[in-house]
């Protein structure tokens, strides 16, 4: 766990969600393979990203033979956690009400998805 995880910019972001999505260690041409819809990367860039989520404390490089194979040195839910966090704290002062009314008024979710969240809610509380 990082001490204090950075966000990721949406290109080391897809990385990362290619990496986690294997859910096993990777190599660079299968994670080049995942991008390819979004990003026309040559290896090279691919591995200049690599060596920097690395660096950064978000992959583990592992040489086997002549591969390098890259796995996740930090968990997705983890990420998603800390920038869910984030997200609340720097754009609605930490108000949940305020981030689902926004959602809400900007047609982002509907009826059926604060339902959906009213169940999730009962769950949680109902478990403690």
């Amino acid at each position: 766990m990082l001490e204090k995880m950075r966000r990721l910019p949406d290109a080391e972001l897809e990385i990362m969600l290619a990496v986690w999505g294997a859910g096993a260690p990777v190599s660079s041409t299968y994670i080049l393979e995942q991008v390819q819809d979004k990003r026309s990367w040559a290896l090279a860039t691919l591995m200049t990203v690599l060596s920097r989520l690395t660096e950064k404390g978000f992959l583990i490089c592992r040489k086997e033979g002549r591969n390098n194979l890259y796995c996740a040195a930090v968990g997705e839910e983890e990420y998603k956690e800390n920038e869910g966090k984030s997200l609340l704290e720097k754009l609605y002062g930490n108000s949940f009400k305020n981030l689902v009314a926004s959602l809400y008024n900007g047609n982002a979710i509907d009826k059926n998805d604060l339902a959906e969240l009213r169940l999730f809610l009962d769950r949680v509380e109902g478990g403690k």
